[in-house]
């Protein structure tokens, strides 16, 4: 990821991260010294597994989806990583200095800041609104993969599309490889499933696109009770 440090912090970069601010100017201008802003392509590697950590991003623009792969080539996604947020793949790997257990990949157009590994310690150790921060939005993605732990497990794979198509709205711009990597499943038992959710009147497939015709229906998938 490259990048020329360009002496000072954007504006955009402590309105995301508001801990950033109680920060000393000085400390503000040092950090300004160590970060660059990198503007990175959709679909670029960030992170993989076994790799060492490289730093905390601070993402200013863009999404990161964050991926488990299994031995079989198949991958499921853990979470995603919005503007202001954090990534604790990047998080517990530099609490426990150890490699990244997941893949980072750029799921949009990205812009990033990355704050060194020693800068991120010194930050952690001194400044507890900084300390905070990590560990609120640690615990928050903690709880969303114990939800995802439990969905794999527990639900039906027909419950868990419905209930993905509805979260994303009327009209679903995603291919069926898109929904499997979400669902920690594969393509063909996807589109298996949308063919017969079409067939009931749920949904109409088109290309790279679904449209949900009857929500309350899919709801009812969703909850277990049709």
């Amino acid at each position: 990821m490259p990048g020329t440090p360009v002496g000072s912090l954007p504006p955009s970069l402590l309105a995301l991260y508001p801990s950033l601010r109680s920060l000393a100017a000085e400390q503000l201008a040092a950090l300004g010294q160590q970060m660059a802003q990198r503007d990175l392509p959709a679909g670029t590697q960030l992170f993989s597994e076994r790799q060492d950590c490289m730093g905390f991003p601070l993402l200013l623009a863009g999404t990161i989806k964050v991926v488990k792969s299994t031995a079989g080539g198949r991958e499921i996604l853990l979470y995603r990583v919005e503007p202001g947020g954090s990534c604790i793949i990047s998080s517990s790997c530099l609490l426990g200095h150890t490699p990244y257990s997941a893949r980072g990949i750029a799921e949009t157009p990205l812009s990033l800041m990355l704050l060194p590994i020693a800068s991120f310690e010194k930050l952690l150790a001194e400044h507890a609104s900084f300390r905070n921060f990590v560990f609120h939005l640690f615990a928050e993605r903690i709880a969303e993969l114990m939800q995802l732990v439990e969905e794999v497990a527990f639900h039906r794979l027909d419950q868990r599309l419905a209930k993905l198509l509805l979260a994303k709205g009327e009209t679903i711009h995603a291919t069926h490889q898109a929904l499997a990597e979400e669902l920690g499943s594969v393509r063909e038992m996807v589109s298996r499933l949308l063919k017969g959710f079409a067939l009931q009147g749920l949904v109409r497939l088109g290309r790279e696109q679904i449209t949900v015709i009857d929500p309350s229906g899919l709801q009812q998938l969703a909850d277990g009770s049709r």
